[in-house]
């Protein structure tokens, strides 16, 4: 028995091939092999079109498929993993009317704050959790002014996931978790926010027919089929958002569990049992995959843009000419905790919302002239790194998250052993390292939908740990005395 997995990223289509028993990928693929093309027609603005998705989707199957020699009438159930917030506007006939526009496109904003400034922040924080922002509530509103002949032709409007399952099974859906991250769903009264809907003058029909995140949400019809080389009939039975799906991909689904990332930006997202926000709108707070009516597991989400740059910016201009990442860590691990003395603020990527939506830029704090050299940098700015995910744990500790563990995959800055122990180090959180990634994620998640596998714990029991970094006492008051300067330098 097989099962596949799609991951729709906004750079590339990833597909997966897991054997269900074993629990190994036998085969990935993804296209395009270079970044997917966004459409920027104006400033601020980030489209593309779904068609595209489409083909490198098709792209994909067909290449897993050849690579691994799995017949088509082994692979058992189809899971999807998209990108997060954007939308998708199709017709009556299915067809979609305009380029999708997707989660980093910013011209929504000042629709969002009329909207939280209008309704009440209160209102909006205790039903959505999160203020309307730039999600895709906002976008449609965009839309609705700006495309009225495009509005007046819609008959549902879709995530990117929610897309791919209709293109696949020709049977449009939704699930909790997705109208949450769209600002579409009231936690309180546990329904479509029709007060938001109402406030932007959407018809209720516009909203696709709700599925749990778990179960059958389609079938793959004879279409589809046809062009991908799958079998019809095929049930799709899971789809989430790349961050909580990120987050299934590492087993993390209770309170107190944490799933991170540390590419060019860093994503610390962690489990929630109540349902809490941040007063500050620092942090977004989703539905997670098992969240139901009757056990609240939420998503909090914590985007952090000046992450990896950092580092990468580091290595360009500061460390020596040809260096490599790893002889880098090597020479940022001569110089002592702390950084003797020196801080790194790592904000320069733009504003950041944990700190309420500031642009303060990237600085340097400390340097003495006849002391420091080019390793105490280095490891000043992968601190600041840490430090600034540090900071927003904080905030999600105040919501009632404990951060006990941090699930990550061993990439990008969980590479670097420095940047991992002074995570744990500052934390005192245990930090596992995991083989895994959103496609086989999103497999899994279609096991456990379609039954094979009864819950969580049997999907991931064969999930690989490579790695396990334990804080160490010994230094835990050289990292809060380094966390606490930091600290200072950020707050004056």
């Amino acid at each position: 028995m097989y099962l596949l997995g799609y991951d729709i990223g906004s750079s590339s289509v990833k597909a997966s091939l897991v054997n269900a028993e074993s629990g190994k990928c036998v085969s990935s693929a993804f296209f395009p092999k270079t970044e997917a093309e966004i459409i920027a027609v104006k400033p601020g603005w980030a489209e593309q079109d779904p068609g595209n998705w489409w083909e490198n989707l098709k792209l994909a199957t067909q290449a897993v498929l050849a690579e691994s020699g799995v017949n088509a009438e082994d692979i058992k159930a189809i899971g999807i993993s998209y990108q997060m917030h954007g939308l998708v506007c199709v017709d009556k006939n299915q067809q979609v009317l305009r380029p999708a526009i997707i989660w980093c496109d910013s011209r929504a904003v000042p629709y969002g704050q009329k909207a939280f400034e209008t309704l009440g922040e209160e209102t909006c924080l205790s039903h959505l959790l999160n203020s309307p922002g730039n999600f895709t509530a906002s976008k449609l509103a965009w839309i609705k002014e700006n495309e009225p002949s495009v509005y007046e032709k819609i008959h549902k409007i879709m995530l990117p996931g929610d897309y791919i399952a209709m293109k696949l099974s020709g049977t449009i859906c939704t699930t909790v978790s997705g109208l949450s991250e769209g600002m579409f769903w009231d936690f309180k009264n546990n329904r479509v926010a029709d007060f938001l809907m109402d406030y932007y003058g959407f018809d209720s029909s516009l909203i696709a027919d709700i599925k749990p995140t778990f179960s059958e949400q389609g079938r793959v019809n004879a279409a589809a089929a046809a062009e991908l080389g799958l079998k019809e009939g095929t049930p799709i039975t899971y789809r989430a958002g790349d961050q909580p799906n990120n987050a299934l991909s590492l087993n993390v689904f209770n309170p107190g569990e944490i799933a991170s990332t540390a590419g060019t930006s860093g994503v610390v997202y962690g489990v929630n049992g109540e349902v809490n926000y941040d007063p500050k709108s620092r942090v977004n707070t989703f539905a997670h995959v098992n969240h139901a009516a009757g056990q609240t597991r939420l998503g909090v989400l914590l985007c952090i843009n000046g992450t990896g740059i950092l580092n990468s910016w580091v290595k360009r201009t500061v460390a020596p000419e040809g260096i490599s990442y790893n002889d880098m860590n090597q020479l940022a691990a001569q110089a002592p905790i702390g950084s003797a003395g020196i801080s790194i603020l790592p904000f320069g990527n733009g504003a950041e919302r944990m700190l309420e939506n500031k642009e303060i830029g990237c600085s340097i704090h400390g340097i003495n002239f006849n002391q420091h050299g080019k390793q105490h940098i280095i490891r000043a700015a992968q601190e600041g790194i840490v430090f600034s995910f540090k900071y927003g744990i904080d905030i999600m500790e105040q919501m009632g998250i404990p951060v006990q563990k941090i699930h990550a995959g061993k990439a990008n800055m969980f590479l670097s052993p420095l940047f991992r122990e002074t995570l744990a180090g500052v934390t005192g959180a245990v930090i596992e390292l995991y083989d895994t990634d959103g496609s086989v994620g999103a497999a899994k998640g279609a096991g456990i939908g379609v039954g094979i596998y009864k819950d969580n714990n049997e999907a991931f029991v064969t999930l690989e740990k490579l790695e396990v970094i334990e804080p160490k006492v010994a230094d835990r008051q050289a990292y809060a005395d380094a966390y606490a300067r930091w600290k200072h330098c950020l707050i004056c």
